[in-house]
């Protein structure tokens, strides 16, 4: 999976992730992280 775009809908304490590849699509969605886990999810993308 190679991730070059990713979109982060920021809130308080929910966030909505989105990935898109290099041919726009779409490879990761994650519609609920906690605000704990968004740091480790992004590590992961590497």
């Amino acid at each position: 999976m190679s991730i070059i775009t990713v979109g982060i809908d920021l809130a308080k304490n929910i966030f909505a992730v989105h990935g898109v590849d290099d041919n726009g699509k779409v490879v990761l969605v994650k519609p609920k992280v906690a605000r704990d886990k968004l740091l480790e999810l992004v590590r992961r993308l590497r």
